[in-house]
């Protein structure tokens, strides 16, 4: 039997849309998370993840690998310096998620206000968005159509001197803002280190007792202080979709969100699709092959900004957060279960 001129690739195979389109190039074995170790990396010229696998020396110090995909927007499971050093290319798939995160980010407002009975015009709202990248960026549109105030907080690009939008300062989301919703990558360090961002000083300075949601990465938000700016009232309520600690999750959060889910917000249909096809175009062009196209792939660009009623009857998270709280030492299972539903159109 003819070897595949490309060697060998590890696929984790609970990546969806993907299955035998690259037998003809590669040596294709589908893997469970836990089995990709670094007895299964020793031969492996590629590798395609998703965020449970941590690409690291531990993983890959014995490992002939050249190209790691990662089917997420994130890369925080990868150490990138680490990969750099090794002559290891790194791709991602920025944006393939971010109409799914918004349908998830403006549901949620839907429904506090459906919970709390809160009925005033949208005009009256003011939703601050921390990190305005691909995610950010549609969740800002949205809203803003819907004729709700938005405020922007993205230290980097203010940084570094980006004008497209009128950035404010973390302090002034905190005086101003009735929702905060972060959409931030995880950093540990470094200037713009996101790690515990809102944590025990940043709940101390709100001064509206707004809705805060994380649909980014569970350590953005310093769970204990959360808990403590909550009982002092500091915090209304919570949107939990990134958990500290995942898949063991805080049940005492779990208890208090209004919207609790197991990191699925990204989770839709087209989101994935787009998600497996960046994944695959990258590695078309790493080894130099023709373009891998999946079946039926998702529609070029995102929705138009849909109306907030009809994102919530698109997508009511109330039936997610339910399952979660009768199963939540099921974290996992429900979301590698999860069925991934429409985007808003």
């Amino acid at each position: 039997m003819k070897k595949p001129a490309c060697g060998k690739i590890i696929v984790e195979s609970k990546i969806p849309f993907i299955n035998g389109l690259l037998e003809p190039y590669f040596d294709v074995a589908y893997l469970a998370p836990e089995q990709v170790t670094p007895k299964a990396m020793a031969d492996a010229d590629a590798l395609i993840t998703r965020t449970r696998t941590r690409c690291d020396a531990r993983l890959l110090d014995a490992s002939p690998c050249r190209f790691i995909a990662t089917a997420t927007i994130g890369t925080d499971h990868i150490d990138l310096e680490y990969c750099r050093n090794r002559g290891i290319t790194v791709a991602n798939a920025p944006g393939c998620n971010a109409p799914a995160v918004a349908q998830y980010v403006l549901s949620a407002i839907a429904y506090q206000r459906q919970l709390r009975g809160l009925s005033g015009p949208l005009s009256e709202i003011t939703l601050g968005v921390v990190g305005v990248g691909h995610v950010g960026s549609i969740v800002v549109q949205w809203a803003r159509a819907n004729g709700i105030n938005v405020l922007c907080c993205d230290p980097p690009r203010a940084g570094s001197g980006d004008k497209s939008e009128e950035f404010v300062p973390l302090s002034r989301i905190a005086a101003d803002c009735d929702v905060i919703t972060f959409h931030t990558p995880m950093t540990v360090g470094g200037l713009y280190a996101t790690y515990h961002l809102a944590g025990s000083d940043f709940f101390r300075s709100l001064k509206r007792k707004p809705l805060l949601i994380n649909s980014a990465r569970g350590p953005v938000f310093d769970t204990a202080a959360l808990l403590q700016a909550l009982d002092c009232g500091q915090v209304s309520d919570v949107v939990v979709d990134c958990w500290e600690n995942e898949p063991d999750i805080d049940l005492r959060l779990l208890d208090r969100a209004i919207v609790a889910t197991p990191h699925i917000a990204g989770y839709s249909l087209e989101g994935k699709k787009r998600a497996t096809q960046m994944a695959l175009d990258s590695v078309a062009r790493f080894f130099g092959l023709p373009r891998i196209v999946i079946a039926d792939s998702a529609p070029d660009g995102y929705p138009p900004a849909p109306l907030l009623e009809t994102i919530f009857k698109s997508y009511s998270p109330e039936r997610d957060t339910s399952a979660l709280r009768s199963a939540p030492h099921s974290f996992e299972v429900l979301r590698n279960n999860y069925a991934y539903r429409p985007e808003v159109r």
